[in-house]
């Protein structure tokens, strides 16, 4: 979501690397940059105002253009006043990281925000993710009455998930469904209850008055906001409007994968004073993360994101199989289940382009392979091969020849042309393998990191 932004940032900040020292007039000339770089992705003008101003003031002070490295100390403020922006700094509470459970169970939390947004969707995410992350026993309940089979979206993704929903009572209308979820929870012994309410597709009176009634039927120890950050600058509005009449602790944003400017999330914790507590990154259950303002501005500057991404692996990489993967690499290993096995779990971690967003400085590598046209599909294809070969093949691809090519292709659905780039790539990393098992302990595990194919120093994914 914030490519665009990133992009232009990095262009000004690049140019002031290169000079050796700075005068005001070029402090001045990049920030104006910035401002409209800042501008353009949505974030709200009284946001930029201030950003600029805090960060001219410091910019321009003695110290940074007399010091040794000055295009750097900018780039320091100008990170570090993102970082507050986005509700990082010395004001921001223990529970701005993550969803507060700090009450007496069951502890209501109430769903609120526009049609459209993902308000039930990430009900089932926020649940899901208690329930495996915190292990706490949480049950949904939908509060929609309006929208056509809103209350039966959620019973399903309660059903596909094993999240236990309240059985729905036709009839029922919205602050009794909350009474009764209230009481279930309590008889139920569950730890948490999500309120999934209704929306309107504009801010209306109907709308926030029964989101209060609500609210105070349950009272919720947490109210969090559900908005859809592609609609830019109207998502801050509302955002604003609900802090105002209903009063919200926190802010989840959705859609964050997608190809929007960003501002919203720029502008959010600025204009509503409020944390941004999850952003959703993708359309499945389980695509949810908490919302850190260090690495969402070390990924704006294009610093990239190593503690996401060192997170993301151990999540997704089984560590039997990695084990399993290590031994045989130290003994110069490696054969075509070996490297499915590896092209599974970066498909895991989002693919290529899912580790690259989290690397630092490859803003113009990803700009290099958006222009080349490479396809993220290439490693699903990939998998097909390897799934169309034998037992036998998978563990000696030397006996591949036409023929064999010719079956394995047509079996995958691919050509002969990407089995013959695939049995190379595969013979490039076996032979790196090989390598690897020569330097020793300490060796092996620095080299571990570049294991992922088309990552630096690996074959390139053709």
């Amino acid at each position: 979501m914030f490519e665009s932004l990133s992009g232009k940032l990095g262009d000004v900040f690049e140019r002031l690397r290169k000079r050796g020292a700075l005068s005001e007039s070029d402090v001045s000339e990049a920030l104006r940059e910035v401002r409209v770089a800042l501008l353009e992705a949505d974030v709200a003008l009284p946001v930029v105002k201030t950003f600029i101003d805090g960060v001219k003031a410091r910019a321009v002070g003695h110290d940074v253009l007399r010091s040794i490295t000055p295009g750097q100390q900018v780039i320091k403020i100008v990170h570090d006043h993102l970082v507050e922006m986005l509700g990082g700094g010395a004001e921001a509470g223990e529970d701005d990281a993550g969803i507060s459970l700090n009450a007496v169970p069951p502890v209501p939390v109430l769903m609120v925000g526009l049609q459209g947004s993902g308000k039930t969707t990430s009900t089932a995410k926020i649940a899901l993710r208690l329930m495996n992350k915190e292990r706490k026993k949480v049950l949904m309940a939908s509060l929609d009455v309006y929208r056509p089979a809103a209350q039966e979206q959620l019973k399903i993704l309660g059903e596909q998930n094993s999240i236990p929903v309240l059985p729905i009572v036709t009839g029922q209308m919205p602050v009794d469904i909350a009474k009764r979820a209230l009481q279930a929870a309590k008889l139920g012994g569950y730890d948490v209850l999500m309120l999934d309410t209704a929306g309107r597709l504009h801010v209306d009176d109907v709308l926030m008055q029964e989101v209060a009634a609500v609210r105070d039927a349950v009272q919720p120890h947490e109210t969090l906001l559900v908005a859809d950050s592609l609609t830019g600058q109207d998502a801050v509005n509302v955002a604003k409007s609900f802090n105002e009449r209903v009063g919200v602790t926190g802010i989840v944003l959705t859609r964050v994968d997608g190809d929007g400017r960003g501002g919203a999330a720029l502008s959010m914790r600025a204009v509503t004073g409020k944390p941004i507590k999850l952003i959703g990154v993708g359309e499945k259950v389980d695509a949810l993360e908490p919302f850190h303002p260090q690495r969402i501005a070390q990924r704006i500057l294009g610093m990239g994101d190593i503690v996401s991404l060192v997170e993301k692996a151990a999540e997704t990489i089984e560590k039997e199989e990695a084990e399993r993967l290590a031994a045989r690499v130290q003994k110069g290993l490696f054969d075509m289940d070996d490297m499915a096995s590896q092209l599974k779990q970066l498909r895991k971690m989002g693919g290529m382009s899912g580790v690259m967003n989290l690397l630092p400085g490859v803003g113009k590598v990803k700009q290099q392979m958006a222009a080349a046209n490479v396809d993220e599909g290439v490693l699903k294809r990939q998998e097909a091969i390897i799934g169309s070969m034998t037992k036998a093949e998978r563990k000696n691809p030397k006996v591949i020849q036409a023929g064999r090519k010719k079956r394995i292709a047509s079996g995958s659905g691919t050509t002969v042309q990407d089995v013959n780039k695939l049995l190379k790539q595969h013979l490039q990393m076996a032979d790196m393998m090989k390598r690897m098992s020569k330097l020793g302990q300490k060796g092996f595990m620095r080299s571990m990191g570049a294991m992922l194919p088309g990552m630096p120093g690996m074959p390139k994914l053709h």
